[in-house]
């Protein structure tokens, strides 16, 4: 079941598609922003009890409302009947209903990062010779893991993790 959070991101999410695609100027906070609520409405999901989270959802909510107030002044300049379909769209989901499909995410999160260290990971195009990736990262002092043919992590010192990843930069060009 989807919050009525998330629609009403959703809604906003291609209303400032939309203006933009109108040469409309969105204001600059607004994406990061959007950014975060989603972000925050993907952590309430994974424990809706968490005291801080439900904090961080009602302050996601407040944050939608101020963006939802700024993009409507800017979809003036489009016309009434323009608005009146935004507004109803926000009427619907806060009627309970579910518009649009919030997708999921497909990041998976590292469990048991080593602790003091910088974790990144690697999605390669292709599967690629283990020593290779193994080589950046022994002369760069990192600890590497394959959970799969594709896919690399990698620990160390946040420095030597950065210039390993750029070594290893090319490695996603690969076909």
């Amino acid at each position: 079941m989807s919050l009525p959070s998330e629609q009403t991101w959703l809604v906003l999410h291609r209303l400032i598609k939309d203006l933009s695609k109108r040469g409309h100027e969105i204001p600059k906070g607004i994406n990061p922003e959007m950014g975060i609520i989603r972000s925050t409405i993907s952590s309430y999901h994974r424990d809706p009890t968490h005291p801080e989270l439900i904090n961080g959802l009602a302050n996601a909510e407040m944050s939608l409302n101020n963006i939802q107030g700024t993009l409507l002044t800017i979809a003036e300049d489009e016309g009434e009947e323009y608005v009146d379909y935004w507004l109803d769209l926000l009427k619907q989901v806060m009627q309970g209903k579910e518009l649009f499909e919030f997708p999921k995410s497909k990041s998976r999160f590292l469990v048991n990062t080593p602790p003091g260290l910088t974790t990144g990971r690697i999605n390669l195009r292709v599967p690629l010779a283990e020593e290779r990736v193994q080589e950046i990262a022994e002369w760069n002092g990192l600890i590497i893991e394959f959970d799969d043919d594709v896919t690399v992590q990698l620990h160390g010192d946040k420095e030597d993790l950065q210039i390993g990843l750029k070594e290893m930069g090319s490695f996603f060009l690969e076909d």
